[in-house]
């Protein structure tokens, strides 16, 4: 489970569940070069799913240009022709590699001229978790035509101690709606809301960060569940399920999106009212909810406080205390690894490409996050990170710089350090950093 990433150019890969990371590391590990029986199969059933929806749920069908790609090799299996002819035909799909420069990563990408959802290889050989991915990415194609760009957003907030706690009870609030119907149904569309409205109150510009990926990964989600689901009440189950799963969750800034989304899709489904064409770039989910059920939502500390108990929060605000003690000791040992020690310092364009995966980010601030995970790709060269990258951005949201320890020796090729190895593109030298024990690169 990789997102993908472009500063100038934002897509993103679908959130699957922990034990699915796990299973595809699993099998990536162990698998063939792909299939392209198999995928000839996936492709025919996908469209048979989008074929189903027929432009129902977004105007347009959801099936279009799709490759596998082997993260490994860079092996491609695609539906169709790209316009470029890198692809060569071959059992009734399209076969080749992509160009190291491409991030493997589940997500939308232009390349040979064609607009793709790319997925890794392999994925679920159970049709339902599968197409939930292949739908999810489908959309992040399509958001572009359908007047939702992608957008990227820092929600660091979300994994500090209130954080945490509200959007847990967001979540509970949420879960007991989808169970309900009735009064009992919008009274506790309200308490969810409730809590939505003070977790924000504590976190300046949290609601425009929150609602941007919530439109951006939230809704792809909510498509992957939707159209994956025999029917409401089945996508309402899953939905549910996705809520009381997310607590184990490690990390919710970049994965909170994929299961707040599933969850207002369906009690927006629910309300029987249209409104999926009235969503825009500056939409809140959690506004819309409210018209729609017409509920009334007084904000207030006491107010959030005094509904805590109505969902057994108290246990929530007890677990989450205890973590919050190793969360900080995350951070105070990340500043000493990247800020405090001598570092490699790597500067960003503006199309820099990186993927990683968004449940194991340690958000430190609005400004700076750690990647445990990464693969970042730039005119200097290819970075491949596997025990944490220091990421800063300025104030435009765009990333324009990456920390990694100092190596120990420079003279190696490709240059390694602790937990990282970075292949230098040609014209490109390393040399001291400002502060002592740094260094950087620059072109000669």
């Amino acid at each position: 489970m990789h997102r993908s990433h472009k500063n100038s150019n934002i897509t993103f890969c679908a959130f699957c569940a922990s034990l699915w990371l796990l299973f595809v590391t699993f099998a990536a590990a162990q698998s063939p070069a792909i299939d392209t029986k198999l995928a000839t199969q996936y492709f025919r059933q996908l469209k048979q799913t989008s074929d189903r929806d027929g432009g129902k749920t977004w105007g347009v069908a959801l099936y279009g240009p799709i490759m596998f790609v082997d993260p490994r090799t860079g092996n491609v299996v695609a539906n169709q022709a790209d316009l470029e002819h890198k692809l060569v035909a071959q059992d009734g799909v399209f076969v080749g590699t992509l160009p190291r420069e491409i991030n493997p990563a589940n997500t939308a990408m232009h390349w040979a001229g064609v607009h793709w959802t790319m997925v890794m290889w392999p994925v679920s050989e159970f049709r339902q978790p599968r197409e939930r991915l292949l739908l999810h990415e489908s959309f992040h194609r399509l958001q572009e035509k359908l007047g939702l760009p992608a957008r990227d957003a820092v929600n660091a907030h979300l994994d500090t101690l209130n954080g945490r706690i509200w959007i847990q009870m967001e979540w509970r609030a949420l879960e007991r709606a989808l169970r309900q119907t009735g009064s009992t149904r919008g009274a506790a569309i309200a308490d969810a809301l409730l809590f939505r409205a003070y977790r924000r109150s504590l976190f300046p510009d949290s609601a425009n960060n929150e609602n941007a990926l919530e439109l951006n990964e939230g809704l792809c989600e909510y498509t992957g569940v939707k159209l994956s689901s025999a029917d409401l009440g089945e996508m309402v189950v899953r939905a549910n399920l996705i809520l009381r799963q997310a607590r184990n969750n490690p990390t919710f800034a970049r994965s909170f999106a994929y299961v707040s989304g599933p969850a207002y899709g369906a009690l927006l489904d629910l309300s029987g009212k249209p409104w999926r064409v009235s969503v825009k770039p500056s939409t809140d989910l959690g506004a819309l909810l409210q018209q729609r059920y017409g509920v009334t939502v007084r904000v207030s500390e006491a107010a959030a406080r005094a509904a805590v108990s109505r969902y057994e929060g108290e246990e929530i605000v007890a677990i989450e205390t205890q973590q919050d003690q190793r969360r900080k000791q995350q951070i105070a040992d990340a500043r000493k690894k990247f800020l405090d020690g001598p570092v490699l310092l790597l500067p960003l364009s503006k199309n820099v490409n990186y993927s990683y995966d968004p449940n194991n980010v340690i958000g430190i601030d609005a400004s700076n996050t750690v990647y445990p995970t990464l693969r970042l790709v730039d005119e200097w060269g290819v970075l491949t990170v596997s025990n944490g990258a220091w990421l800063e951005r300025a104030q435009t949201g765009h990333i324009v710089r990456a920390r990694v320890p100092a190596p120990p020796d420079l003279s190696t090729r490709p240059l390694k350090g602790e937990g990282w190895s970075l292949e230098l593109a040609t014209g490109w030298e390393v040399v001291p950093g400002e502060r002592q024990g740094d260094i950087k690169i620059r072109k000669k």
